[in-house]
């Protein structure tokens, strides 16, 4: 079974919390933690590696915490899971060709290809600002 990482589920949780938040000023990665039911230190870890990747920003001070560096519609979900994840291959033939020894003959390279090309096609197709909006649809009883 194909299956993200608990890296890439919650880190993509907690940046729907700072979208929520957008504008409103810095979100307290304690707060982020008890609201999503992940430990502070792991959160900790996840935060880092957005920041890393340019996706969030750091707010030192009494009223500190974490904001998106972009808004809500400006980061793709694929972006999270790049930052958290790293390469979204299924297989690694598809990013390091020559790797396997049957990279030239193999018939299932194919299939793999377009399995992976249709989730990128979906997680580039999804900004943190639709998630965000599907959230208050649900919250608000909107198509349930």
């Amino acid at each position: 079974m194909l299956k993200l990482s608990t890296r890439g589920r919650y880190g993509l949780r907690a940046m729907i919390e700072l979208a929520s938040a957008y504008g409103e000023g810095p979100v307290l990665m304690g707060d982020i933690a008890e609201r999503q039911g992940f430990s502070r230190k792991y959160l900790h870890a996840l935060l880092t590696s957005l920041k890393d990747a340019g996706l969030v920003r750091s707010i030192l001070g009494a009223r500190g915490g974490y904001v998106l560096a972009k808004a809500p519609a400006e980061i793709l979900v694929r972006q999270v899971f790049e930052a958290l994840e790293g390469d979204l291959a299924i297989v690694d033939c598809l990013i390091y060709p020559g790797r396997c020894d049957r990279d030239t003959n193999c018939v299932a390279q194919g299939v793999w290809r377009q399995v992976n090309d249709a989730i990128s096609v979906v997680l580039e197709g999804v900004t943190l600002a639709d998630l965000v909006y599907q959230t208050h649809q649900r919250q608000c009883g909107v198509g349930a």
